[in-house]
C-alpha cells in the first residue's frame, strides 16, 4: 500500500494550527491567501446551548468570508449586538441569544440568510 502524502501535522502546542500545505504555523504561513470556505453562499444562523453549561449562544455558518473578512464581519456582528464572541474554523459565534438581530445585520449587509434549528 501506498503511504499517504497529505497526512502531518495539524496543530502543534507550542504554535497553535499548523497549514497543511507548507507546515508552518498558520501566522506564518507562506501558502498565500486562504481560500474562501466552499458552501452555497447562505449564511445559516442558528442558537445553541450545547455543551455550553446552558448558556445560549448564536452560531452563523456558511458565511462566504475568509480570513480578516470574516474576522471584521464578528467584530461588526458583536458590536450591533452588544455582546461578545469569537471565530472558530469559519463559523462565528456570538455569546446570548442573538438570532433576530444577527439575521437583521447580514440581511442589511447584503448576505443570503437563513434562521436555522428550532
Amino acid at each position: 500500500m501506498k503511504a499517504k502524502q497529505s497526512g502531518g501535522l495539524v496543530y502543534s502546542t507550542e504554535h497553535g494550527r499548523m497549514c497543511p500545505v507548507c507546515r508552518q504555523p498558520i501566522d506564518q504561513c507562506q501558502c498565500g491567501p486562504q481560500t474562501v470556505p466552499a458552501g452555497d453562499g447562505i449564511a445559516r444562523v442558528s442558537r445553541e446551548t450545547k455543551g455550553r453549561g446552558g448558556k445560549a449562544v448564536t452560531v452563523v455558518k456558511g458565511v462566504p468570508l475568509a480570513g480578516e473578512a470574516l474576522a471584521k464581519l464578528g467584530k461588526q456582528l458583536r458590536t450591533r449586538c452588544g455582546s461578545g464572541g469569537t471565530v472558530k474554523e469559519g463559523v462565528l459565534e456570538i455569546q446570548g441569544d442573538h438570532v433576530e438581530t444577527v439575521v437583521a445585520e447580514l440581511v442589511k449587509l447584503g448576505f443570503k440568510t437563513k434562521r436555522a434549528g428550532g
